[in-house]
């Protein structure tokens, strides 16, 4: 089936800070790309000409004073209203003619959001140790929540509209792309990937992207919402360890109190059940927070189904 894009309000949003040296480029290519989208650079607080040369090549520029990309893509989702979004990073790394794909996909199979995973040809585009970071957080992430990924922080993707006006946004910075895919999983979203050139930056430009501090700040979300999200299984494997070490302090203790009758090193004796206590305590927590979790996860799934999908429906 052939999708006439024509008919439907696509905007392409591009976060930027700093690229004066790409974001004209990146515009263009998803101009021609897209002919008929509403293309939106938002500008966090840039201090080059990302700005003018984004209102240059014929970009809606839009001003957001709070620095980090989760904080972007919160007004971004806010302030726009289309029927598909295209969302790429402002460093022409991405491939601007792949849009048609992901937009097409995302409609023809009724989907809420598709990830444009990165393949690339130059060691230069993608280093080994962005490779490896990025399997092991999403590897780690699909352990816990489940999904088919490959790419989970790429941040080249298209969502429906469904999707922006029920997605929370609430982390600050590159952890963004963490949200994005368990927000899709919790509410059982249906998804898809689209393989797509990732290219080097130009000569000149550098990289936001803190491989170490981010990749913590990454795990640290992962586990954020594990606990928030899992909470029964999260608290009852942390009172399954404290179980285990309580039990395993006290079994030497109640060995020799059973042959002598005496307990000769109580601070063990407390401590192992103070720790046998504390698991009782994080499962009945896991137990109050997973009934919490359910109806919260009701609300979200309530509105994202009175949302509709496209703006006229």
């Amino acid at each position: 089936m052939t999708i006439d894009l024509n008919v439907l309000r696509i905007a392409v949003l591009i976060p930027c800070y700093n690229e004066e040296l790409t974001v004209g480029s990146v515009v263009s290519g998803f101009r021609t790309a897209l002919p008929n989208a509403d293309i939106y650079v938002f500008d966090n607080a840039s201090t080059d000409a990302t700005r003018m040369n984004a209102i240059a090549a014929g970009a809606q520029v839009r001003h957001v004073a709070i620095p980090g990309k989760g904080n972007v893509v919160r007004r971004m989702f806010a302030d726009i209203d289309a029927d598909i979004y295209l969302m790429a990073d402002g460093d022409a790394t991405y491939h601007a003619p792949s849009a048609p794909r992901l937009v097409e996909k995302l409609i023809h199979e009724h989907l809420d959001m598709v990830v444009g995973a990165r393949k690339h040809d130059d060691a230069d585009a993608y280093r080994l140790g962005h490779q490896l970071g990025n399997r092991l957080l999403t590897g780690t992430m699909t352990r816990i929540f489940g999904g088919r990924f490959t790419d989970m922080l790429s941040g080249y993707r298209a969502f429906s509209r469904r999707y922006v006006k029920s997605f929370p946004a609430m982390s600050h910075g590159f952890e963004t792309e963490t949200e994005f895919t368990i927000h899709c999983l919790e509410l059982r979203m249906p998804y898809g990937e689209v393989e797509t050139p990732y290219g080097v930056r130009p000569e000149g430009s550098t990289s936001k992207l803190r491989t170490y501090s981010d990749g913590i700040r990454i795990l640290k979300t992962i586990v954020k919402l594990f606990a928030i999200e899992r909470p029964l299984v999260f608290y009852s494997l942390l009172a399954l360890l404290l179980m285990l070490t309580g039990i395993g302090l006290a079994t030497p203790l109640l060995h020799t109190y059973l042959q002598t009758g005496l307990v000769p090193r109580l601070p063990t004796a407390i401590l192992a059940t103070g720790l046998c206590l504390t698991a009782t305590i994080s499962l009945t927590t896991g137990i109050v927070l997973e009934t919490v979790t359910v109806g919260r996860r009701e609300a979200k799934q309530l509105r994202y189904l009175a949302t509709a999908r496209y703006v006229n429906d």
